[in-house]
Parts: C-alpha cells; structure tokens; sequence
C-alpha cells in the first residue's frame, strides 16, 4: 500500500487557483529548458521517503477539504541560500482531484495512509466530477459525498 502525504495549499481558494500555480511553475520550467514538474519546498524532510516514492501523492487540503494530489516523483535533499537544510518534494504537473473530504487546519505535512486518502473524484462517476467544485464541497461537509 503506498504512503501519502498530505498539506495546506496556502494561499489557494479554490482547485482553479492551483491548477493556475502549477500551470505557472510547468511553464517556468519548460521556458528553462527543464521539466515542467512543480518543486514545493518544506523544512522537514520525510524519514519514510522510500515508501513515499512507491506510487506516493501529496494531498491538498484547499480552505478545509483535501480536493487534489500530485503525484510524488522525487524527494531532494538542498541546502538553501542561508545555508539550512529543506527538503524538496518534486510533484508531477497532473492535479488529480479527489472526492472532498474534511480537514481541521494543521502545520507543515503529515502522513496519510493509503486507507485514510480520498478517492479520486474520477473513480466517483462521471455525474459527481460534472458537478460544481461548490456544490461537492457542500456536499462533503453534510456527509453525503
């Protein structure tokens, strides 16, 4: 069973709003002649990061609810510019959504078992991922989602 990871997307109010940052770092990096993978930068470098790699996504919880993944591809070890250690975790250019779900505010990333994940909202039927991300989410919170 693969091991996850999940965090707060900061400063995202909406799947759109991710979709946008992930599209602005794909093409930063193509226009570099790089590829366009997304690097989020975390303090803390996971200790289970071969389990991590094996099929392993971060999770995004956007204004209280997971509703995304990326794919987890690499974790870096760097050193930055001050000279402290930061873990980078390389994500693929894909935002998965998934079925919301529920999630109090909380720091940094924490595991999340194969078990405790959402389903992608794809696996869910065409008619749930045809609704409005606003009306899955009200969904979501009355538990009939």
């Amino acid at each position: 069973m693969a091991l996850h990871l999940i965090k707060l997307c900061v400063g995202a109010d909406s799947l759109e709003d991710l979709r946008e940052w992930v599209s602005k770092r794909a093409m930063t990096a193509i226009s570099a002649g790089l590829d366009p993978h997304t690097i989020h930068t975390t303090r803390m470098v996971p200790k289970r990061a071969n389990e991590l790699l094996d099929e392993g996504s971060l999770y995004w919880v956007i204004k209280g609810q997971v509703l995304a993944r990326q794919r987890l591809l690499d974790i870096r070890c760097v050193i930055d510019a001050e000279g402290i250690q930061r873990c980078e975790l390389v994500l693929g250019p894909e935002i998965i959504e998934t079925a919301p779900q529920p999630k109090r505010p909380f720091q940094g990333w924490r595991y999340l078992t194969a078990e405790e994940a959402p389903r992608d909202l794809i696996g869910m039927g065409e008619s749930v991922a045809a609704m409005p991300e606003d009306l899955r989410r009200e969904l979501a919170e009355l538990g009939l989602l």
